[in-house]
């Protein structure tokens, strides 16, 4: 589903699958709710190298996890999206709270 790493409180999820979809979203919120709850996380920054397509509960897994970490003050942030998954950014409206990076420095000495 995805691997993570932590530096300082800042939360790196890598996905390990093509698709952000409702086939695993339901696990990967609670893959994700359950790291945010055992660890003192400020920001999330995703990585969408490997994601090619993203339905509404993939959108839900993104909002759910922004809501979570904006309550305490904290920011999310993707990187590496293409062009396919940006237009879905686009037209749900994420972009206008999520930012959206190149790379994972860029992310990081934005938060």
């Amino acid at each position: 589903m995805f691997t993570y790493s932590f530096q300082d409180k800042n939360l790196f999820i890598e996905f390990d699958c093509s698709e952000l979809d409702h086939h695993i979203a339901s696990e990967i919120r609670e893959e994700l709710d359950a790291l945010l709850n055992a660890n003192q996380v400020r920001n999330i920054v995703f990585d969408f190298e490997k994601i090619n397509f993203m339905d509404s509960s993939g959108i839900g897994v993104i909002i759910g996890r922004y809501k979570k970490i904006s309550n305490e003050g904290g920011k999310v942030s993707v990187i590496n999206i293409n062009d396919r998954v940006k237009k879905i950014f686009d037209l749900s409206g994420l972009n206008k709270i999520i930012s959206i990076y190149e790379t994972y420095e860029e992310a990081v000495s934005s938060l």
